[in-house]
């Protein structure tokens, strides 16, 4: 049996704002599916946000005994640096910790969540 990626389920504690933010900084179409906000690219991937009354935002990188990230979402971009500032503007914050040297930025969403911004 094959499968394909149907959705992609992020927990949060603000589900709209979160829904706005990816909207914002991806230029994702705005929706609503299963009662959930949600965003979906041209190509069909689908982000639903879930707000969560106990959500814990991740830690990065990992601290033993802390919410860990579960997973991060990579995008490539033409330029990292555009990219990091819009993201900047949106609300999202730069990771202390950085890995990628000139090849990828980690950011944090306004909830916590990892993700990279990367070079094509």
């Amino acid at each position: 049996m094959e499968a394909i990626l149907g959705n992609v389920m992020v927990d949060c504690n603000d589900e709209t704002e979160l829904q706005n933010f990816y909207a914002e900084l991806l230029g994702w179409e705005k929706c609503v599916l299963f009662g959930r906000p949600a965003v979906r690219s041209s190509g069909g991937v689908v982000f639903l946000f879930t707000g969560e009354e106990d959500y814990v935002p991740p830690v990065w990188p990992e601290e033993k005994g802390k919410q860990q990230k579960q997973m991060h979402f990579d995008f490539q971009v033409e330029n990292v640096p555009e990219a990091v500032k819009k993201a900047e503007a949106l609300g999202a914050v730069k990771a202390a910790a950085q890995f990628g040297g000139g090849q990828f930025v980690t950011m944090l969403d306004p909830a916590g969540h990892p993700f990279c911004l990367c070079r094509k």
